[in-house]
């Protein structure tokens, strides 16, 4: 199979090809965990661990896992990332896990994971399925980013609050109180503010991709309207 240039690779993670804003896919954690734009990039740094991990394992061993068993190899594989991941959490990032909880364990259903090992990992070879999962779950983490930090400032005027407790003191520069003194919308922090926040998001990725696609039909119509006059 040809390969992909890195280009295509970015964009379609980060825009054309996301996971959540394109595909619609793992929106059960993204709603669930997404209160706070600390708890969404947490979840979203483990998942794109997973996505890299085992786009790497898939594409080392692409041409040993017969097309037969390739979807239980898969989950198997996956299974065992996750695995590792949820202990070192766990064992390093305890208030974090104590946190996000079952929703470390439960990437090993997320269909970004196994779709991408099914269309990408599996067909091509390590630095692109490598770019590949990197990109998709860049893509991912910063829609979580975006959609917590939405819904925490919304609902309590704060932004990465306790990131200090849940990700390290290192991230403690993360803290910041936008709104002073304010009381918040709570909706926003429960689940229907996350529904709204996320319909918002894919509206605005459907207009913009629609002006793009105006633009260009307009550029390819002018330029055919110069070679003509020419």
């Amino acid at each position: 199979m040809a390969e992909v240039s890195y280009k295509t690779i970015a964009r379609d993670g980060l825009w054309s090809n996301n996971p959540i804003l394109a595909q619609q896919l793992a929106l059960c954690p993204l709603l669930a965990v997404t209160t706070s734009a600390t708890n969404g990039l947490g979840m979203g740094l483990a998942t794109l661990v997973v996505i890299m991990m085992t786009s790497l394992v898939i594409s080392l061993f692409r041409d040993i896992i017969t097309p037969e068993v390739r979807i239980p190899a898969f989950i198997l594989l996956i299974a065992s990332v996750v695995t590792v991941v949820d202990l070192v959490i766990n064992a390093f990032l305890h208030d974090l896990y104590k946190v996000l909880g079952l929703f470390i364990p439960l990437i090993v259903t997320n269909c970004v994971i196994l779709g991408r090992a099914e269309a990408f990992a599996s067909r091509h070879k390590i630095m692109p399925s490598l770019a590949d999962g990197f990109m998709m779950g860049l893509g991912f983490t910063l829609v979580l980013v975006l959609l917590g930090a939405i819904r925490e400032i919304i609902g309590s005027g704060t932004l990465f609050a306790n990131a200090s407790l849940l990700l390290g003191q290192t991230f403690a520069f993360l803290e910041l109180v936008i709104i002073p003194d304010y009381r918040g919308y709570l909706i926003m922090i429960l689940p229907p503010g996350g529904f709204l926040v996320m319909g918002f998001l894919m509206a605005g990725k459907r207009i913009i991709d629609a002006r793009a696609e105006e633009r260009q039909k307009l550029a390819v119509t002018l330029t055919v309207a110069d070679s003509a006059a020419k």
